[in-house]
């Protein structure tokens, strides 16, 4: 390959820094644009008196992907940072008094599963065993393509696959088929939050997420969550990338249906490709020109969003007691959070919640004696945000965090930040002021997401907003997709 081929990735998350690295180390000269001041998207960092702060995930899970990726480089994960397995993996709070912990071995979870529904283990057997199968088909022949088309799909041993791999029947059918017990229920359809759809529009092949969170298990990068974008970029630094921070894209120059430059605030950068990683939406209907658009503005609005949320992040001056790394919060009904998200969007009357304290793992990430501790309540994408709505929910989180676990934080607070809509829309352009991308319903899977390949010729999308999906695993996977179709565009010129 020319080793003079230039790329201008727009955007340093995931998707960007994987396919950033993959395309150096292919040889093409390669410049990372990102608006912000660090690299790693929403998962960002904020560090304040001793305190350091993930801005976005916090779940470190499907580990073997991010160490296949390092792999691709001649790395181990071991190289970058001390991964934890966390134990218990999470607490679930279902009222005063009420809680599940989740164990982090399969015979403590089968044992926990007979104690709460006699005879529910060899179901949870059955029901790991389908997870593990749609894990390993999913992870090895689905999430790797890229999705162009339906032909990609047109394969007699994927077509039995997709028999297992149950793509038309439903997380809600799939568990109380087997599960009778409201708790176990819950805990089985927890994960597809994540996939920013409710258990009811989820496909059942997303109980590989099951497999993810109770076999493959809850990790924890010691440093924090920002020590993978560092592991990312430092591989990329090495194979020769190139980075401009602090720096906002405001077109894609494009000529004869060919992408020429991206304009910045700082200048212009000729390319010969281009990739998009920053907010799909704002690429297409900002940055190009309406002629070079593949969609258009009512498309995107009947587009089902992932939720957007509502952060805290908080300084405490004391030790939380009783209290895990990873803390859900169900003690309110989910289907009605869920209506208020998807059907009737609207400020949740009684929201569910998770709270997340890293300082129980990591005693780095917060001064001695103190706790590093964050909320989130996620909420309907595209409403109306503003600080008086933020305080109130803030209020309520206290008051219920005091109830359900006994801390009382609201004299020991050193200082918080709150984060939601306006924030995401702000820092990332994110379409609707979304947190997690499009939701991961049936009609909005595979080649039925926006498209990689855009209407211009040498620029290709990536990350939450495309093919596979949100999610950090994901969009490494992503970026390591459309990298693959890149270079193999670039022999073929």
């Amino acid at each position: 390959m020319d080793k003079k081929t230039r790329v201008t990735v727009i955007g340093a998350g995931f998707a960007g820094l994987a396919s950033a690295a993959l395309l150096a180390q292919a040889g093409c000269e390669v410049t990372v644009i990102e608006k912000n001041e660090m690299a790693g998207g929403r998962a960002r960092t904020w560090a304040k008196d001793g305190f350091l702060f993930d801005m976005g995930p916090s779940w470190y899970w499907m580990p073997d992907v991010f160490e296949n990726f390092y792999q691709l480089f001649n790395h181990t994960t071991s190289d970058f940072y001390e991964l934890k397995r966390l134990s218990p993996s999470y607490r679930i709070y279902f009222g005063q008094n009420d809680t599940l912990d989740v164990p982090a071995t399969l015979d403590d979870l089968y044992r926990l599963f007979e104690q709460l529904e006699p005879g529910s283990s060899k179901n949870l057997q059955l029901f790991l065993n389908q997870a593990q199968y749609k894990y390993e088909v999913g992870m090895n022949e689905y999430v790797f393509k890229p999705s162009h088309s339906v032909m990609e799909y047109f394969d007699p041993r994927l077509a039995m696959s997709g028999i297992k791999l149950q793509l038309l029947g439903n997380m809600r059918k799939h568990v109380h088929h087997l599960f009778k017990n409201d708790k176990l229920r819950k805990l089985l359809e927890f994960p597809v939050l994540f996939l920013g759809a409710t258990p009811q529009n989820t496909p059942a092949l997303y109980s590989l997420m099951n497999y993810a969170d109770l076999v493959l298990g809850t990790w924890y990068p010691m440093g924090g969550m920002h020590q993978i974008v560092a592991a990312m970029q430092k591989i990329a630094t090495d194979a020769g990338v190139k980075f401009s921070f602090d720096t906002a894209v405001s077109k894609i120059e494009v000529k004869n249906n060919l992408a020429k430059a991206v304009i910045t605030d700082k200048g212009r950068v000729e390319s010969d490709f281009i990739v998009g990683n920053a907010d799909y939406h704002h690429i297409e209907q900002q940055l190009l020109e309406p002629a070079y658009r593949k969609y258009d503005a009512q498309y995107w609005d009947k587009r089902t969003m992932a939720p957007s949320c509502l952060l805290f992040y908080i300084g405490l001056n004391k030790k939380l007691d009783n209290i895990l790394h990873h803390n859900l919060f169900f003690d309110e009904a989910f289907d009605q959070h869920a209506e208020e998200i998807y059907t009737d969007p609207q400020w949740p009357s009684k929201p569910l919640f998770y709270a997340c304290c890293p300082s129980v793992t990591d005693p780095g990430v917060a001064p001695e004696g103190c706790e590093n501790l964050f909320f989130l309540i996620p909420l309907a994408p595209d409403l109306k945000d503003n600080e008086s709505k933020r305080e109130a929910y803030f209020n309520l989180l206290v008051k219920r965090f005091k109830d359900l676990t006994g801390n009382d934080i609201s004299d020991h607070i050193l200082f918080k930040r709150s984060y939601a809509m306006d924030d995401f829309v702000a820092d990332y352009n994110a379409f609707k002021g979304n947190a997690y991308g499009l939701a991961n319903t049936l009609k909005q899977t595979a080649f039925l997401k926006p498209k990689m390949k855009s209407n211009v010729t040498n620029f290709l999308y990536t990350g939450q907003l495309t093919v596979p999906g949100p999610g950090v695993p994901p969009a490494i996977i992503s970026g390591q997709v459309v990298a693959k179709e890149i270079i193999k565009k670039l022999k073929k010129a």
